[in-house]
Formats: structure tokens, sequence, C-alpha cells
């Protein structure tokens, strides 16, 4: 035995995998990442597949010894052949019974053990007891209810692994080995063993085998079985990669940052785990609808095996009868498919689309939502933004304005001095040299270059330092008319010009509002931003509620606000700031480009980074908790339906004969009523894919360069 460093739990070492096994079901870890697969393994299958190729042959055969060769020697050996099915191919029946009975609950494991041990055990008893009771037997429903479940089971089983084959290609993207980049040469070592801060090398055509970010080099990650993103996106340094996405066209050397279960694909790993093992609220109430029908389905097989032979005259042969076919008929198996059946599909296919459950409780709250707050920066705008205009007004033009505002903002970490070098690249401006640069945080930031002082700051920055900005009046006001953010840059002092700053929409952003909308959703901004920008982001995507200015605890309380109004909940957040909000919504949906603590906080996971995720997310968990409320209402229309035929309903007019076949009739429906279950939930994986996200767009008019 070992502890998982992941999870804690006990498990056990195997040759190719730790194997932890709970509910008599095995779970795998991945040896040399420690990634959870959750996925159930082959093995069970291949068991499965031998009960059959055993219990099918053998019922025939039980079958034609019955009814073509109805003699008392053909009958013991039918006896045996049964035995077989009933002692092997049902084997997992009675120690599934016994758990029940020891821990006092009651299952399906239960019913089928009772019913077909009620219909060997009298079938045997009347075989040799001859003279003391009828000589009817019945060794052919036993065999064949055993092998028709059985089957039903192993069919279950293809289609949970169907369901989980997303999180089996997550974990098979996974290279084995890297090429460590060392100061001694390169070399091969296991993935298992790379460290956070290693340099490893990824060549083209070949798989990341880490998430890290790109040191050097350029090319571009097809991340579709990651993110769904369908299109290639490029990487260059800085830029963040994950394990798993396929490097395309250059080498790059990467810098570990996570490996094994805290990379990506170990995430989807544990929450699709999570979704598999987890019992939400719909799930426990099957639960427990499941623990107390059982022990009313044998008080009511009971009470119709009597009331028939004490009141209807049935032969004792019969009365068993009635009471296996009410047991079999009314197995609980779809009540324990509702639920998870569903959940596990939808997380699965979810997950190919970038979008990351943590476990089935947030999809019945996700369905239950009818308010989504969203936060701006980073959220419905890129976290970088945009130069929208240059406005010289000395003799220094457009581009040289933008060359020394580019060199003076060379390495600092701020989105309007990532803004500044992007221009600069765009219009193919080099940055001007710096000999020394000095930050003034939420002031601006300062240098010297050619002998020269040069000074970038906020425009009211600049007021409050006594320097003259009203050459640039007319201009200012134009532009935070517009929702534009203005900073100046200084020489030796003097005004030289100014730039002028607006939000870049984030992909699909109006595209998704519009979707909530017509899914009858309100939306409202909950911003710490100023009112001018947060209102042009509203308006440029159709929000008319803006919360502005709002700081984290200020969020938390519109959040708080919201919900004692009754509505359900959901925030939209990417930043530390929104955090707390996240966690105080009905559902927190973190942005997948956002921060570690954000997305620590929501209960879904936006791997794309695309607002259309926020209505395709909602749209899931709805079409998930309506298909689960299907299955129930199956299962108790199946059971409506069909337990007062197994009760005797048809009696008064095919007589007691028809019991004969109603055995096997019920297990096969049985059968059925779970398969359908199963199916239901499968569909969940037919539909549409996420459209593409829409190429990112301005807040406000065309940017100019002024000059």
């Amino acid at each position: 035995m070992a502890t998982d460093p992941v999870c804690g739990m006990y498990v056990e070492e195997g040759p190719d995998a730790l194997r932890l096994t709970r509910e008599n079901r095995t779970y795998y870890f991945c040896a040399s990442s420690c990634l959870r697969t959750f996925a159930e393994p082959d093995a069970e299958r291949r068991r499965l597949h031998r009960r059959l190729l055993v219990a099918w042959p053998l019922s025939v055969a039980v079958i034609a010894l019955t009814y073509a060769v109805p003699t008392r020697p053909a009958t013991f050996v039918a006896a045996v052949l049964a035995a077989i099915v009933q002692g092997y191919a049902g084997s997992p029946f009675y120690r599934g019974a016994w758990e029940a009975l020891r821990r006092r609950i009651g299952n399906m494991d239960l019913l089928i053990a009772v019913g077909t041990t009620a219909a060997y055990g009298e079938s045997l008893a009347a075989l040799l007891l001859p003279g003391r009771l009828p000589a009817v037997f019945y060794f052919d429903a036993a065999a064949m209810i055993v092998t028709l479940i059985l089957t039903g089971n192993y069919l279950e089983h293809l289609t949970r692994l169907r369901a989980s084959s997303a999180l089996a290609r997550l974990a098979a993207t996974l290279p084995a080995t890297a090429e460590v980049v060392g100061a001694t040469g390169d070399r091969i070592v296991p993935v298992g063993e790379l460290t956070p801060g290693t340099v490893v090398r990824v060549s083209p055509g070949a798989r990341y085998p880490v998430d890290g970010d790109v040191r050097t080099g350029r090319s571009s990650a097809d991340e579709s079985i990651l993110t769904g993103e369908p299109l290639p996106v490029p990487k260059g340094p800085g830029d963040p990669v994950l394990a798993g996405a396929w490097n395309r066209e250059g080498s790059v050397e990467v810098i570990v940052r996570r490996v094994g279960a805290d990379a990506f694909v170990g995430q989807v790993a544990a929450l699709l785990g999570e979704a598999e093992m987890g019992r939400v609220p719909l799930q426990r109430t099957a639960d427990r609808i499941a623990a107390a029908f059982v022990p009313l389905v044998l008080a009511l097989a009971v009470g119709a095996a009597v009331g028939w032979a004490v009141l209807g005259g049935a032969p004792l042969a019969v009365s068993i009868l009635i009471f296996v076919t009410v047991a079999i008929t009314a197995c609980p198996c779809a009540f324990g498919l509702a639920t998870p059946a569903a959940i596990l599909v939808s997380t699965g296919r979810a997950a190919e689309e970038g979008i990351l459950f943590r476990g089935g409780d947030t999809i019945a709250q996700a369905a239950r939502v009818d308010r989504v707050l969203l936060d701006k920066t980073g959220t419905l705008t890129v976290p970088i933004p945009l130069v929208a205009s240059i406005a010289p007004c000395g003799t220094t033009n457009g581009p040289g304005l933008l060359a020394l505002a580019a060199g003076l903002s060379t390495g600092v970490d701020h989105p309007l001095a990532a803004a500044l070098r992007r221009r600069a690249a765009e219009e193919r401006v080099a940055p001007a040299p710096f000999e020394e640069r000095t930050i003034d945080p939420g002031r601006g930031v300062r240098g010297r270059t050619g002998g020269r002082t040069v000074a970038l700051l906020a425009v009211d920055v600049a007021r409050s330092e006594g320097v003259d900005v009203a050459p640039l009046a007319e201009w200012e006001t134009r532009a935070t008319s517009g929702g534009e953010s203005i900073s100046v840059l200084l020489e030796d002092g003097r005004l030289v010009g100014g730039f002028s700053f607006r939000a870049e929409l984030a992909p699909g952003a109006a595209a998704a509002i519009a979707s909530l909308r017509g899914m009858g959703i309100e939306t409202e901004i909950v911003t710490g931003d100023a009112p001018g920008p947060a209102r042009a982001v509203a308006d440029a995507v159709g929000i008319s509620v803006v919360h502005a200015g709002i700081d984290p605890a200020g969020k938390v309380a519109v959040v708080k606000s919201a919900r004692g109004a009754g509505r359900r909940v959901a925030f939209v957040g990417d930043g530390i700031n929104d955090a707390a909000a996240l966690a105080a919504a009905d559902v927190g949906m973190a942005i997948g480009s956002g921060t570690e603590v954000a997305r620590e906080a929501g209960q879904i996971l936006l791997v794309r980074s695309d607002l259309q995720a926020v209505p395709e997310a909602i749209a899931i968990a709805r079409r998930t908790v309506a298909r689960v409320g299907q299955n129930l209402r199956w299962a108790i229309g199946y059971n409506a339906v069909l337990l007062p035929v197994a009760g005797g309903l048809l009696v008064p007019w095919l007589g007691f004969g028809v019991y004969r076949w109603l055995p096997i009739a019920g297990a096969l429906a049985m059968g059925l009523s779970s398969t359908t279950v199963v199916w239901n939930s499968l569909s969940l994986r037919r539909r549409g894919s996420t459209p593409a996200p829409t190429a990112p767009v301005a807040v406000g008019p065309t940017r100019s360069s002024g000059s």
C-alpha cells in the first residue's frame, strides 16, 4: 500500500499504475505523474466478457434441455449448468447483495440475488423431493435472468468507458519523456522527474510535456484537444503553453511551471473524476429513492406471491415465480444510472470544449442561473488595452512619440506599457534606448535618454505637478467622452504629446451577451474601473446595468444583494480582486487566462478564455439537469407500468402459465430500461460544437496616429 501524493488516499502499487478500489470499482492513477484518469480498467471489461462467454452458452443449453428434452436426467444436467451460471456468472450479484445486507441498505444486487435464488431453489427442491413438490422447474428462468442482467451490465460498462473517452484522449496526449536543456548538454528524462523551473526543448510536431512558459523561440500551438479552440495559437517568449498541446512549426524552449496533477490535464482528470465519483444533490435523491425502493419492492413481491397463493389459488411454484418477477422487474438500475450517466457524459463533453465543472453540484447550480455579473478588464475585455490615438503637440511627430513611449515602457509590467510596446511593434517603430528608468507606482514612469528627462504620466498626475496640458484639451475631451483613458508624454517637464487608450473587447463578448439575453438571463458589469470606460464597454456589448468604481468588497456586496433578491447569480471574473465575488456567487466562472487565485475560487473554469463559453456552460448544465429529469421520469414510469403486470395484472386473461416467461421478460425489460437511460445520457454528446470566436474588436472609434 502507498499514499497518493495528490489526494492522500491509500492505493495499491501495480506494474503499470497505482490502483484505488472504491465501491467495487477500480480507479487508475498514472504511476509516472499521478494523473488520475478515473476510468474503469480494461481488466474489468475482460472479466465481464469471460462471465458472458460462460453464461450465454450454458443458459441456451438449459433452455434446450428444459423444453427439448423434458426428462429427469436432462433436468439434473440443466440444474448443474444453471448452478454454474448462478455461482460463477452471478457471483458479482451475490457479493453486492452481501455488501448491501452488511451495510443494511437496499440495492439492485439484493433484488437480483434474492429473485434468482428463489427461482433456482424452488426448482432444485422440486427436483430433489419428487412427490412432495410439483415437478415444475425454472432453471431456465434463473439462468437467463442472470445472463440478461450481466449483459446489461457489460453494455453499461462499455457506455461508461465511451463516456470517459474525453479523459482517456487527454491522458493519451502527454509524452512520457522530455528533452531537458542543461549546461552540460541536453538529455532525455521521464516527465515524472521534471520539476518547476526546469527548461525543456520541444521540437516541431511534438507535444508539450508540461505546462510552462516559452523562454526562447517562436511557434504556434494546436490546443484544440485541450481547449476546443480550432485555430493554432501563436507562441513566443513569455507565452504560456499547456501539456498535451501540439507544437507546430518551430522549436521552442519552455520553462516548466506545472507537471503531473498540477498541470492542466491533471486538473481535468481530477475534475472529471470528481464528477464520476461524486454524489450531487440529484444523485443523493435518486440514491434515497433506490434505498427505500428495495425493501418496498421485496414487501410487494412477498405480498403479491402470498396474495395469489391464498386468494387466487396459485400453485406454490407460480407464487415463487410471481415473487421473482416482481423483484427482477423492479430492479432500480435506472434510478442508479439516471444522474451519474448524464453528469459523466456532459462533463466529459464540456471538457472537450474547454469548460471544466468542479463536480456535479456545480452543474445543478449553473442550471438555475438567471443573472450573470461580469468583471470588465480581462473578462469582457482583453488584459492589454489598445492605443486608440496619439496626439503630438510639439516638434516630435507621432512615430517619434511612440518610440519614446515604447522605449520608456520597456521592462515595465503594466497593461498600458504593454499596449505601447505592441503598437510600436505593429508600426515597426524601434523603441528609443534609455539609460535609466524609474517606475512611480500609480503615477507613471520616468527615464533619461540622450541627456533628456522623459516622463509618461497619467494626465491627472501631470496636472497635479503643474504641467500645462491645455494644448491637448480638445483632444482630451473627445477621447474621454468615448470612454478612453489619457496619458501624456513630457520632455524635460514640457508637454510634447499624449496617448489615449481604450479597452479591446474579448473575442465573442458581444455575441456571448446576446446569447445570455436569448436564454432569459440578465447581465450586469461589476468593475473597479471608472464609469466612462465601463459604460463604453457596456454599450459595445449590449449591457444596460453597470456598477463602476467597485472594490473587491463592493463586488461581494453586489453579488449578495442580487442573491438576497432571490436571483441565482453567476459571477465571471479573472483577477485576484474577483476571487471573493467568485466564491460568494451561486456559481463562480473563472476565465482560464486569469490568476491562479481566481481559478481556484471559481466552480467553473473557462479554459478557452472565450466568453461564448459562459452561455454554453449554462446551456450544458440546463441540458444535463433536464436529461436527469427525463431519466428519473423514465425509471418511475417503467416501474409504474410494469410492476402491476409483474404482480399479476395479466393473470385474469392469460392465466398463471404466463409466469413461465414473465421473469425472463422482466429481466429483459429491466435491462432495456437501464440501456435507455444510458443512451439518453449519451445523447448529450450529440450537439453542435462551440462557434469559432470572432476577431477582437475595439471599443469606440477606429484608432488613428493623430500625426
